[in-house]
């Protein structure tokens, strides 16, 4: 994103922002390599360089036009992609190699990433292909540059439309009218989430994530002319009010609550709901739009606390570090841990990537970030071409860089050649679905009682179960009907536990509710109390109950497995199939993400449901037996 980028002119710095711009990568790159306690909700770190860039740009776009009564739209989207273009394709190009390098899922749909990452439209080609910064079991290894292509499509639209805001007669007007915008922005987003929409959707869409920008536009209308310049000194320009000293402390006091109130937004836990959609990322970016203000303010102590030299050093590579942080963190979980993704990264993992994410930014920035923004790309060329004629060493370094760059080109080339459709997960659940498809289309004849071999399941065949499930037991479909033939398997994707009693209610009504009902739904999601009451009710006490536990990447899992085993604990003809216990010490019979399995995995997760629907067949017998003698025995009393 380029508002992290440095800037163009150094001594046009607004105080505060390269401060500002540090906080805010910090809370995105803790929010990634430390999830989920530190910062659960630091994500919103991209919402305040939205702020940033929409002030910025705009500040840009209105002293041009003071100074030369126009803008000049090449020679602005000139400087955007000396900032922007130079990091991207090394970051691009590197670990694009890296992922050929060790294959697998990190090369998934890795062609499309790169188209979306070239063009600046990786938001919607991500949102096109099912992909999302929230669908944690997809491998996207550029999913971050979905921000960079919001900022980018913002950056390609506003210089045109700044002129329309232009021919408002009054600043206040021009400023209305851009919160007005951020008001319409941050509204759609909560009406495309509260219409059932996709968050994916609502989240990485241009229109719906615009609130920020547009908030850093109506401020720099605002503060622009109010302030003057901000590389002048001649201060008799502004407003004498501004230069109280009242309204410094004011200020200073406002920032200092602003930068603690974003902090505490990022510190609360992510939320489907429109609390967080638009809510937190909303309150997010005015607590940056009060920020910014208390850092530029003429004469305020905040802005030049913010510059503290650790937080200028990170500032000005803060562009860098959002780049690499993230494919970063995917290549090493790949290599590390043999997945794309964690519930929780380790914590060696995360310094170590944070790390390499500092030193690959470091140097992006002084050998190729710098020269390019100030030579121009025409210049650092012909710069290179002198170091070539010059003297053996500084020849000898240039071939090595021509050497580097040909061999990342030539790696991203196989890369992209290599890269898969779909994922190592995507294709065991397909096989499942394959599976179930063959079945319904040339079913087994059902054994007559008299041909029947003696299951090992406590006698209960395939024909008394009736299996209800998630991916995870789509994904091992071809297992079940292998280990008990007959049984029937109504599974599908995403599917949570309270779909559960409708597929309950639906059987029954439709007289194909069997007398062993296996439950798999704890994948997607934190148990629903009131959906597993709904499926024992409506079950009542002539069926049998299995709950399938969960094993999956995910902060949620411990806590479903632990309410399952509750609920089973407290409900007769209730148990549990373990099948977080069966494939833990198999963990490489799962697919990249570690929750789908393959053909042996689904054969596991078979004997496990059987092994369960055993032991639950046997507590029945042994309670119907305990019944019986009971009866006899109060007819003997009787006699």
């Amino acid at each position: 994103m380029s508002s992290i980028a440095p800037s163009a002119r150094p001594s046009a710095r607004f105080p505060g922002l390269d401060g500002l711009r540090a906080v805010a990568v910090i809370l995105v790159v803790a929010y990634h390599l430390f999830p989920p306690a530190v910062l659960p909700g630091g994500f919103v770190g991209v919402d305040v360089f939205f702020v940033i860039s929409g002030f910025l740009i705009t500040s840009l776009l209105l002293r041009e036009q003071a100074a030369t009564g126009r803008v000049a739209l090449g020679r602005f989207w000139q400087r955007r992609a000396r900032r922007l273009l130079p990091a991207l394709a090394v970051v691009v190009a590197v670990c694009s190699t890296l992922a050929w390098l060790i294959g697998g899922d990190v090369l998934v749909r890795l062609d499309a990433q790169v188209l979306g990452a070239s063009t600046f439209s990786y938001n919607w080609v991500s949102v096109a292909g099912g992909g999302g910064y929230f669908s944690a079991a997809t491998p996207e290894l550029f999913r971050n540059f979905w921000s960079l292509a919001v900022e980018e499509q913002f950056y390609l639209l506003w210089p045109v439309i700044f002129p329309l805001f232009l021919l408002l007669p009054r600043t206040w007007a021009r400023a209305a009218a851009a919160f007005a915008l951020a008001l319409a922005s941050a509204g759609w987003m909560g009406a495309v989430i509260a219409r059932g929409g996709d968050l994916t959707r609502a989240y990485f869409g241009t229109d719906t994530h615009a609130f920020g920008l547009l908030l850093g536009v109506g401020l720099a209308f605002l503060l622009v002319p109010l302030l003057a310049d901000p590389a002048s000194v001649d201060a008799a320009t502004r407003p004498h009010w501004t230069q109280t000293v009242i309204a410094r402390r004011a200020a200073e006091i406002a920032g200092v609550v602003a930068l603690a109130g974003i902090v505490a937004v990022a510190a609360l836990p992510a939320a489907g709901s429109g609390a967080a959609f638009p809510g937190a990322l909303l309150l997010a970016s005015v607590l940056s739009a009060v920020a910014i203000t208390a850092g530029v303010w003429p004469g305020s102590r905040f802005g030049r606390s913010l510059d503290i030299a650790p937080l200028r050093w990170i500032g000005d590579r803060s562009y860098g570090i959002y780049l690499w942080h993230w494919p970063l963190l995917v290549l090493a979980l790949a290599v590390l841990r043999g997945s794309t993704t964690a519930a929780v990264v380790p914590v060696p993992v995360g310094l170590g990537v944070l790390a390499l994410t500092l030193a690959a930014s470091a140097l992006s920035y002084r050998f190729v970030e710098t020269p390019v923004r100030r030579l121009g790309f025409r210049a650092s060329l012909r710069a290179l071409w002198r170091r070539l004629q010059g003297g053996p060493r500084a020849r000898l370094r240039v071939l090595g860089v021509g050497l580097a760059a040909v061999l990342m080109l030539a790696g991203t080339g196989a890369a992209l050649a290599a890269a898969p459709d779909e994922s190592s997960a995507e294709a065991a659940v397909e096989a499942g679905r394959r599976a179930l498809a063959k079945a319904r289309v040339s079913p087994e004849v059902t054994p007559t009682p008299a041909a029947t071999p003696a299951p090992s399941n406590g006698g209960v065949t395939g024909d008394q179960i009736s299996a209800i499930g998630d991916s995870v037991m789509l994904a091992s479909a071809a297992g079940l009907m292998e280990r008990l033939p007959g049984i029937e398997v109504d599974a599908e994707v995403s599917r949570p536990m309270r779909a559960g009693p409708g597929i309950v209610e639906r059987l029954a009504a439709e007289g194909r509710l069997r007398r062993y009902v296996v439950v798999a739904l704890g994948t997607n999601g934190p148990v629903d109390h009131d959906a597993l009451d709904r499926i024992a009710a409506d079950l009542g006490r002539d069926r049998g109950l299995v709950l399938v536990n969960a094993y999956a990447p995910r902060d949620w899992i411990p806590g479903v497995n632990a309410d399952l085993q509750a609920f089973a604990d407290a409900h007769p003809d209730v148990v549990v199939a373990d099948w977080a216990g069966a494939i833990a010490p198999h963990e490489d019979l799962l697919a990249g993400d570690r929750i789908h399995p393959g053909d042996a995995g689904g054969r596991i997760f078979a004997d496990t449901v059987a092994a369960a629907i055993e032991q639950l067949a046997d507590e029945r017998r042994e309670r119907a037996e305990v019944f019986t003698r009971l009866q006899q025995a109060r007819l003997d009393l009787d006699r």
